[in-house]
């Protein structure tokens, strides 16, 4: 980029060439939303209706724990306890998650269905998330849509709606603060959609601490706006599509950010603890220390189905929740993968989006890629060893728009998108007898749809 300084000591960032206006880009959003909130919100209510039914059928099998259900229903029955025993079950991490867990089951029961029901309730609350950053982004009804189907589909939010592990409820509460965040990036005062955004990270962080990622995301955007506009920098030939302009935020003081995106975070994690530990202040502090402790030590040497960070893109070592011989050549299977045809094809969209940002300094393919990367590098930053593929889930999520966004790139004929959720879903449906163990299949059929030795 060319940086000239004019005599005002005003930075102008770069001026796009011949070569860069020559680029198609993505179909501009309306000025006009093609949506009002009343619509918007009846399409959000019937994705979220839809996607919690899916999610529910045959939710109860097995009827037995599954992979690190053995971790987080037995603390959260301790939590049902008239006086809560000691020492606290599964203190590395925060309890919110595990409250809704507890009172699911005195809802639904000690079983299976009370164990898993928020998981899916908090897999559909995701879904409609999706949809929600889909309208920030696109501000058209049908991408958007495109957007929440391509995340239900790339099999990972499905499995891990359906087991009672903490990372759907991070996950919703997450993408919900994101989808604030997105709807507040480009409006002069975001004030109350970035107080939301920061009450959901706070939420999303008393369930586990990865939600710290996607906040981090979110403290660092706001930091390099205004570290650029303290700056007085500016694009020498600025417009309205640019990641960066001036103009964005102008009333959003230093004490506004402190406000939404270190206090409220702090005080709805903080006060989830408080059913556990009361006010005492050592109590809470200990019970930090402790989680810090346990999430930056490698805690466990080795484990089966371990893998490192680079290689969660591509897929190379998905996690067996469930594997169970059910009949003479049948098993049960539940297997946390990702579709190939959604995952794959986003890293291309990924680079699209990158290639976007540079020369045509979109908004839009910003967003996208900056919550993309600090869900996912951010693991890359920790001492901790030990990893799993479903550490990739908040990341997996978020790629959905980006395929949105390279599917509708310049003059691509709207049946493109469509066309590709198709195959997404073709993807899913091939994939449901490793997703769900309540539809069986044959041992022929299971090593079929293990494609790679390292799968297996």
């Amino acid at each position: 980029m060319d940086i000239k300084v004019s005599l005002a000591h005003t930075r102008k960032i770069g001026a796009i060439t011949s070569e860069q206006q020559s680029v198609k880009t993505p179909r501009e959003s309306p000025s006009v939303p093609d949506h009002s909130a009343a619509w918007s919100a009846t399409i959000a209510a019937i994705i979220f209706v839809v996607a919690h039914l899916a999610l529910l059928v045959g939710v109860t099998t097995p009827e037995k724990f599954v992979f690190d259900e053995v971790h987080y229903v037995p603390a959260a029955r301790q939590m049902l306890e008239p006086v809560m025993p000691q020492p606290v079950l599964n203190p590395m991490h925060p309890p919110l998650a595990k409250q809704l867990m507890a009172l699911s089951i005195e809802a639904f029961g000690d079983n299976a269905l009370g164990w898993r029901y928020p998981s899916a309730l908090f897999g559909a609350l995701a879904v409609v998330a999706i949809y929600l950053c889909g309208l920030a982004l696109f501000s058209a009804q049908g991408p958007a849509i495109a957007a929440a189907l391509l995340a239900f589909f790339n099999q990972m939010l499905f499995v891990q709606s359906r087991i009672a592990m903490l990372d759907i409820y991070a996950l919703a509460f997450s993408l919900l603060g994101v989808a604030a965040f997105m709807h507040g990036y480009r409006r002069p005062r975001p004030h109350l959609l970035f107080a939301l955004a920061g009450l959901f990270f706070g939420l999303s962080i008393a369930c586990k601490w990865s939600g710290l990622f996607v906040l981090a995301t979110c403290i660092a955007i706001v930091a390099l706006i205004r570290l650029l506009r303290g700056w007085r920098a500016e694009f020498a030939d600025g417009n309205v599509g640019d990641w960066y302009r001036p103009t964005l935020w102008p009333d959003f003081k230093a004490w506004h950010f402190a406000v939404c995106f270190l206090l409220l975070p702090a005080v709805f994690y903080l006060a989830s603890f408080v059913p556990l530990y009361g006010w005492s202040i050592p109590d809470l502090l200990e019970a930090q220390r402790r989680i810090f402790a346990d999430n930056t030590t490698t805690a466990i040497a080795g484990h089966t189905y371990m893998s490192s960070w680079p290689s969660w893109p591509l897929l190379l070592r998905p996690v067996w929740f469930l594997f169970d011989k059910v009949g003479d050549d049948r098993i049960a299977a539940i297997v946390f993968l990702g579709n190939p045809l959604v995952l794959w094809p986003a890293l291309a969209a990924l680079a699209v989006c990158l290639r976007d940002w540079i020369v045509m300094r979109r908004w839009d393919a910003f967003l996208i890629l900056a919550f993309y990367s600090g869900a996912y590098l951010a693991w890359a930053l920790l001492p901790r060893t030990l990893g799993f593929l479903y550490y990739y889930l908040p990341s997996a999520t978020l790629a959905s728009l980006a395929l949105v966004y390279a599917l509708r790139r310049g003059n691509n004929p709207r049946w493109l998108l469509w066309g590709f959720v198709a195959i997404a879903c073709a993807g899913f449906a091939a994939m449901l007898p490793i997703s769900a163990a309540s539809v069986e299949t044959s041992m022929a059929t299971f090593i079929r749809l293990m494609l790679f030795q390292n799968w297996i």
